[in-house]
């Protein structure tokens, strides 16, 4: 059986050493890359076998067929729960968590190659590293508020530090970005065309260095500056900055509400639609998350968010996210029940809940790794 899953693992990343670089593949096209338990377990363990290893300068991430990831494989999560193994869920997140939190304080640089879909914990495997190339085929979103859930995979910490109150847009409408998008915003630190990427692995390849501003001078030689679309959502910034601002999620509403008022929009109407359609539940403790998620650093922000997935997965406030993946994944009727199933039946008592730690025997608080700072390069300190 051992041989078997770790047969599996191999198979669901693929590993290419070439020089000093290390190319590993998310290889589960069919299923968009989700993020199975194995994969992640996988990747922790290169990820700590390439930053002892003084042969290994660099690490190039990226996905088979047309996703880089689109997110951890949550169905697998929810058959889990449903067999009445919370704990089951709870340690897959325990390991992406960890996963994360290992990027985003990597001392080597990271370079994910996002030719494709990165939505959810596909982000938590990009964005936390120090370079994310987007593409004209890039796709991002955090749909988390629709399924029942919430912007976790360090989200908080990284969607707080996007212009103005973007990060709070994105985060509670589940919006898509493209390629262009996701440079303004600064998901992604670089836009090269598709065609390119061959060409800019390669250099990669044989670069021999983990000084980001040599992989940076690398990456710039392919580099385009793609212009942001007519309709583009990042356009709108003034607008979600005055609506996003509001300290409630009734009071985004009423504001995106108050706009419509003054000239008929259909990009606000759509965005109003949107929200309505979430869980209010998850609307509510997505908003407090990314609130929190401003002042603390991203190790704080993962622990916070694993105290708030322990809290979903047991389902003892809300079952909401069963709810969502039940009518999203599994039968597709696309028509949750929401319970509660409005906004002002979500009581701040009943948010407060879900960020308080787990009364259950055996559960801890998310223990992450310890960090030493004297080998971390200042872009990986800043985040602790």
């Amino acid at each position: 059986m051992a041989s078997s899953v770790s047969s599996q693992q191999d198979h669901q990343v693929l590993v290419e050493a070439n020089s000093s670089a290390r190319i590993l593949s998310l290889n589960r096209p069919k299923q968009l890359n989700a993020l199975s338990f194995q994969m992640i377990s996988r990747l922790l363990e290169l990820f700590l076998a390439y930053e002892e290893d003084p042969n290994v300068k660099l690490v190039i991430l990226k996905g088979k067929g047309r996703a880089f990831c689109a997110g951890g494989d949550v169905a697998a999560v929810v058959r889990d729960i449903r067999g009445d193994d919370w704990r089951a869920g709870a340690k897959f997140f325990l390991k992406e968590f960890t996963l994360n939190y290992l990027m985003a304080t990597y001392s080597k640089p990271q370079v994910s190659i996002l030719n494709g879909i990165v939505m959810g914990g596909g982000a938590g495997a990009s964005v936390h590293g120090r370079f994310r190339v987007a593409t004209e085929n890039s796709v991002f979103a955090m749909p988390e508020t629709a399924l029942g859930l919430f912007p976790d995979v360090g989200a908080s910490y990284f969607l707080s530090r996007l212009p103005g109150f973007f990060g709070e847009y994105v985060g509670l409408t589940g919006s898509r970005l493209d390629g262009a998008e996701m440079l303004a915003c600064g998901l992604a630190t670089h836009f090269v065309p598709s065609a390119k990427l061959a060409m800019l692995e390669a250099a990669l390849c044989i670069v021999d260095s983990s000084d980001p501003v040599i992989i940076s001078s690398i990456v710039d030689q392919y580099c385009e500056q793609p212009s942001l679309k007519e309709q583009s959502v990042y356009k709108r910034l003034d607008v979600i900055d005055r609506c996003f601002s509001q300290k409630t999620v009734e009071e985004i509403i009423s504001a995106l509400e108050r706009e419509l008022v003054h000239k008929m929009d259909v990009w606000i109407s759509t965005t109003i639609q949107t929200l309505k359609k979430a869980s209010p539940t998850s609307l509510k403790i997505s908003l407090r998350s990314i609130r929190e998620g401003r002042l603390q650093g991203v190790g704080q922000s993962l622990v916070r968010e694993y105290r708030m997935v322990c809290h979903v997965m047991r389902g003892e406030v809300s079952k909401d996210f069963f709810e969502g993946c039940r009518a999203i994944l599994l039968d597709k009727d696309k028509n949750p029940k929401w319970e509660p199933s409005k906004l002002e039946l979500v009581t701040d008592s009943r948010v407060d809940r879900y960020f308080s730690k787990m009364n259950t025997e055996e559960w801890e608080d998310l223990k992450l790794p310890t960090r030493s700072k004297h080998k971390l390069p200042l872009y990986a300190i800043a985040k602790l």
